[in-house]
């Protein structure tokens, strides 16, 4: 069997949480019947001291629903540059929202509070675009799992609310830096005026992402999921999922992050150049080939071809991440499949 390490989505549910699918109380969560769906919302809600949320299929759709409640068509948000708003939902932002985004970088994605406030541009008036919003990512994916100082967001909201600016915590993979940081969930909430969270990759869960904010916000909100064709029926045996995976599955995130940082270990043995371990701190491993004659590509289909399953994100970034379905066993034999493929 391949071991495929291309993300933390493609995991399999347990029995566990197929059990608790297959026992979960229905109803139509379009009429707000589902009590599956409602305790899953108003629990992770409350996780991040917020007063409601909202259940949605996936992460890009938690997220656009998010800064549609914070920025107006016309009006820009700000966000960094390899953020996966910006870079990986398609333009979903401008398309369905009318919303333009400007961004600035930052080294592996890591935020500075500086970088952003810098180039905001609030009540610019009637001849240019103002900024509304700032979108920070964590951990950020494409940075390779970088978690986000608690200090720089401190220091970004008290920014933002001398600007009257809104922020939004894409924290897809927050669980993660919830770990890796020992940060309280309500910790980071405190600071966010909407937040999305996914259930589907480190915890597990086969589908679901909430957003989270005002209850007056995720009434809006509820409004645009429905409107974008995403009201859903009972959709609370896809809640049970996420209600077991926040029983089962946040602790053992660690378990994960010890792997990626001992994968990235050995292949820095192989070449130092490829990767620098000190910048591995979550379930992320990003590989840069700059320095190898092989494309991202060949380097993949290399590594698929002896049972190693990753990601070619770019002409010479490939990407690895460990999850809950690979073990130390299949560890042992990434590093080896790793080591024939840098040098065959």
């Amino acid at each position: 069997m391949a071991i495929d390490l291309r993300s933390d989505t493609v995991t399999q549910p347990s029995k566990g949480m197929r059990d608790a699918i297959a026992s979960a109380p229905v109803g139509d969560d379009v009429y707000g019947d589902d009590p599956t769906v409602n305790s899953l919302e108003e629990r992770v809600a409350q996780l991040f001291g917020k007063e409601a949320g909202l259940f949605a299929p996936t992460g890009s759709l938690a997220n656009q629903l998010a800064i549609r409640m914070l920025v107006a068509p016309g009006e820009e948000l700000l966000a960094e540059t390899n953020s996966h708003i910006v870079r990986a939902e398609l333009g979903a932002a401008a398309v369905f929202s009318g919303i333009t985004t400007r961004t600035w970088p930052g080294e592996h994605g890591l935020l500075k509070a500086s970088d952003a406030l810098e180039i905001a541009r609030p009540n610019s008036g009637p001849y240019l675009v103002s900024t509304t919003a700032i979108a920070v990512e964590n951990t950020h994916n494409f940075g390779g799992g970088t978690v986000q100082p608690i200090s720089e967001i401190a220091a970004l909201r008290k920014g933002a609310d001398e600007l009257g600016l809104t922020l939004h915590l894409d924290g897809a993979r927050i669980w993660n830096a919830h770990v890796a940081s020992g940060i309280a969930l309500s910790e980071y909430g405190k600071y966010f005026d909407t937040i999305s969270v996914c259930l589907s990759k480190g915890l597990g869960a086969p589908v679901g992402s909430i957003m989270i904010s005002t209850k007056e916000r995720v009434t809006k909100a509820r409004v645009w999921r429905k409107r974008y064709g995403a009201g859903m029926r009972q959709v609370g045996v896809l809640a049970a999922a996420g209600h077991y995976a926040l029983d089962n599955n946040i602790e053992r995130l660690a378990d994960d992050h010890r792997r990626a940082k001992e994968l990235a270990v050995a292949i820095a043995a192989i070449d130092s150049r490829l990767i620098d371990p000190a910048t591995v701190t979550t379930n992320i491993v990003g590989l840069d080939l700059a320095s190898s004659s092989l494309s991202a590509s060949e380097f993949a289909q290399r590594c698929r071809d002896s049972g190693l399953w990753l990601s070619a994100l770019g002409p010479k970034y490939v990407r690895l991440v460990t999850h809950m379905d690979f073990d130390d066993a299949q560890q042992e034999q990434a590093v080896e499949i790793l080591k024939k493929s840098f040098v065959a």
